[in-house]
Formats: C-alpha cells, sequence, structure tokens
C-alpha cells in the first residue's frame, strides 16, 4: 500500500509498483495481443470481455483503490495509474476507466459499500453515466430527472463503457430539482460509432427506470466531481502508456527500416522528431505521477492537478502517435498495423473528460490567474 505522506513528491515507481506492472504487462502480452485488438475492433463485441475477468480474478487489479474492508486490495491511485499505464501501451479493449476508476471513485466518496465489493471485485462493471467529454467543474447534469412517479426518466449521450456495464451510476435531478447520484440496473444502451473502437460509446435511454438514491444534494455534485477530477487525473496515466509505445515502437522500426542504403533513424530530421518526443514523454510521465499523487493522497490539490495533467497529456499522446503514424512510413496508414488503434485512443481520450482548451481555462482559475 502506497503512504499516503509522499505519494505526491514522489515520481518514482516503488519496487511494488514495478512489479504490478511485470504482472500486467505479462498477462496482456499473452491475452490481448495486437493482432487480436485489431481482430476485435470489427466484430459485434469490441470490449474483451475473457481479458477482464483475467485483470480481476488473476491479477486482482480492479479494485487497487478499494479499502480492503470493503473487498479491495487496499493500495491507492498510484497503483491504479501503473495499470493504466499498461492497458494505455496495449491499447486494451476493457472497461478498466470506466469502472475501476471513474464509477469506483464515484462509489468511493458517496461511501457506497453496498455495490463497491462486486465493482472492486471486477465481478460487476459499473460505469458513470455522464458523457466522455464531461469535463471536472461542469454544471451537475440535468438531462435526467425524477418524475412525480419517483422514477427516472430521460437520456444520456456517449457514455463511455456502459455497454458492458451490469450497473449505472446517474445523475439525475429528482422532484424538487436537487442533484441526486441513483444506482440503476435496468437501462437500454444503444451503441454509436466511437472514434476508438477499444473503447466503445452509448447513447442510454432511462424511461421509467428505478433508481436507488446513494447521494444527495451537495453531496451529490462532490460525488460526482470527486469522479471526474479524479478520472482525469488518471487519464494521464493512460495517455502516457499510449505516448510511451509510440514512442517506443517508433524508434525501434527507423532503426530497422532502410533508405538509400541507411536506417531511417540516421537521418537528422528523424532524430530530432524523436528526441523531441522523447522530451515531451519524460514530462508526460512526471506530469502523470504528479496527479497519480494526487488522487493517491486525497489532496486539496487534485483538481489543479488533474486540469494540469490533461492540458498537457492531450497534446503529447497526440503528437506522438500521430508520430508513429508518419515515421512508419506507408505501413503505418495501413488497417493491419496497430498505429492506427492508438491514434484513435489518443485522439478520443484528448476529448474525454473535457479538452485541454477547457482544462487549461480551469487551471489559469484555480491558480487566480488573470489576464
Amino acid at each position: 500500500m502506497s503512504d499516503s505522506t509522499d505519494t505526491q513528491t514522489d515520481l518514482q515507481y516503488s519496487e511494488v509498483e514495478q512489479e504490478l506492472r511485470g504482472h500486467v504487462r505479462a498477462l496482456l502480452a499473452a491475452r490481448a495481443p495486437q493482432s487480436a485488438t485489431l481482430a476485435r475492433t470489427e466484430s459485434e463485441q469490441p470490449v474483451d470481455t475473457a481479458l477482464w475477468r483475467a485483470l480481476a480474478d488473476e491479477l486482482g487489479v480492479t479494485g487497487l483503490a478499494v479499502p480492503e474492508k470493503w473487498g479491495g486490495a487496499g493500495a491507492s491511485w498510484r497503483e491504479t495509474a501503473v495499470v493504466l499505464e499498461e492497458l494505455g501501451r496495449a491499447a486494451a479493449p476493457v472497461p478498466y476507466l470506466g469502472s475501476a476508476v471513474l464509477a469506483t471513485a464515484a462509489l468511493l466518496a458517496a461511501e457506497e459499500t453496498e455495490l463497491l465489493p462486486r465493482v472492486a471485485s471486477g465481478e460487476l462493471v459499473a460505469a458513470l453515466a455522464v458523457p466522455f467529454a464531461t469535463a471536472p467543474r461542469s454544471p451537475f447534469p440535468s438531462s435526467v430527472r425524477q418524475q412525480a412517479d419517483g422514477l427516472l426518466h430521460g437520456t444520456l449521450h456517449l457514455v463511455a463503457d456502459a455497454r458492458t456495464a451490469g450497473a449505472l451510476l446517474v445523475p439525475a435531478l429528482d422532484q424538487d430539482g436537487q442533484p441526486g447520484l441513483y444506482v440503476v440496473t435496468d437501462f437500454t444502451a444503444t451503441p454509436v460509432v466511437s472514434l476508438d473502437m477499444t473503447r466503445p460509446l452509448a447513447d442510454l435511454t432511462l424511461d421509467g427506470t428505478a433508481g436507488r438514491r446513494i447521494a444527495a444534494g451537495d453531496g451529490a455534485v462532490a460525488t460526482l466531481e470527486a469522479a471526474l477530477a479524479t478520472g482525469a487525473a488518471l487519464l494521464a496515466s493512460e495517455q502516457l502508456g499510449v505516448a510511451e509505445w509510440a514512442l517506443e515502437t517508433t524508434t525501434a522500426y527507423v532503426k530497422e527500416r532502410h533508405q538509400f542504403g541507411r536506417p531511417v533513424g540516421s537521418f537528422q530530421a528523424v532524430k530530432h522528431r524523436l528526441a523531441d518526443l522523447w522530451v515531451s514523454v519524460a514530462q508526460l510521465r512526471a506530469v502523470a505521477r504528479s496527479a497519480a499523487g494526487a488522487a493517491a493522497a486525497g489532496s486539496a490539490d487534485l483538481p489543479v492537478s488533474a486540469a494540469l495533467a490533461q492540458a498537457f497529456a492531450s497534446q503529447i499522446a497526440v503528437v506522438a502517435a500521430e508520430e508513429a503514424v508518419q515515421l512508419h512510413g506507408g505501413i503505418g496508414f495501413t488497417w493491419e498495423h496497430p498505429a492506427h488503434l492508438y491514434l484513435k485512443r489518443a485522439k478520443s481520450a484528448s476529448i474525454a473528460l473535457g479538452t485541454a482548451d477547457r482544462h487549461r481555462a480551469a487551471l489559469a482559475q484555480l491558480v487566480d490567474l488573470t489576464l
């Protein structure tokens, strides 16, 4: 378990975190090769439920941030961030961000101990029912309302990981217009075309659906904000994994590919592009680790760390994926090569939980920066 006294300042990986990384990477290499992920994106079942079960049953990483008394591993968001790095590196099609991060953070904030053990064990996939682009500090959603019959009515668009979820955490306004967060298990999820095929989105319809309220009023607002801020902070670790894959794979490729009798990587222009990318990825690692540390420590600076992480990570992950496509030459533009998976993941993530521009604007307000 991480020591909360040093999670914000220590950006290095502990021995436990490195060991965890090794186990997750080995499992992904064995169970989620890129060829299988590419094939899955063209199927009707883009999410790898068998891989999800392996992550839950064999490694127990679906509840890392949940205390042991509530059925979790008793670790922290730092360890969860390490798993996200590896999932990003593999472009793994599992609902980890939606269930093990966003939904779990909401359940922890609401102290919802009835549902939490099932989510922590991976037995139940849960999803936070907000549009995937919803940023921290957004107004409380009003598209779902509790009517006079006491049931929930409304629609929600572009919700991540809802297609595989058995439970939704739905922000809704009650009959008096007061915020509430409800657990819903009876819903209709309609698939929509998603840019990132490894993380499918869905539209949700609630038409007279019963919901169990787990937070109300200011508590519901605070719970939703805690989930979104934690999700934005930890998303940077997934983006780091994407960028690391792009940098390492591209560097290896330009050493092997020859033009004019020389390795492409020996050309000065290519060297400069990869050197600049290496610096950016190193900076991204520091930013992502700092954000994960703030989440693990329950720091009051989490909103600042999350905004800073997303303001920086989104751009770097996209640039890294673009460089991978371009520097792989013709093969990088083909459907058979996995580079497009990472470009789509990076681009989708750059919009998720708030765009970089929105986070920069939020950061300016958070640190009282006036122009």
